[in-house]
């Protein structure tokens, strides 16, 4: 099952800039346009917590 389109909508980085997110269903991952962070989406849920983040400012991918 792929995220709701109005939830993409309104998907947000948790980041102090709160970029938009672009979804990429294949990966099951959400990456912040600014930052570069990769939020996992586990179970049709995005975990939009930046310890658990891959990559972005300072962290290898």
């Amino acid at each position: 099952m792929a995220l709701d389109p109005q939830l993409l909508e309104i998907l947000a980085c948790p980041d102090t800039h709160h970029a938009p997110l672009t979804y990429d269903a294949d990966a099951q991952t959400l990456t912040c346009t600014q930052c570069g962070r990769i939020f996992e989406v586990r179970d049709d849920v995005p975990v939009l917590l930046l310890d658990e983040a891959r990559g972005g400012p300072g962290q290898a991918s």
